[in-house]
């Protein structure tokens, strides 16, 4: 089974943004649970089959701290 990789970031204007790793996929949403929604949306929409496909979510958190 295809296994396809999404890096997850916050976006600075709220909610979160997917992209696919070797793949031309780029999705956003506003909570969590939409995200993956959107994720597995975008998946159909760009795979135009019925072949079934892991989904990976990788979460990608950026924090500045001055010191």
């Amino acid at each position: 089974m295809e296994e396809l990789i999404f890096i997850v970031e916050e976006s600075d204007e709220g909610g979160f943004i997917a992209k696919g790793l070797g793949v031309a996929i780029f999705t956003q949403a506003e909570s969590w649970n939409e995200l993956k929604t959107a994720v597995v949306d975008a998946v159909h929409c760009h795979f135009d089959d019925d072949q079934k496909r892991l989904i990976r979510l990788h979460i990608v958190k950026e924090e500045v701290i001055a010191a």
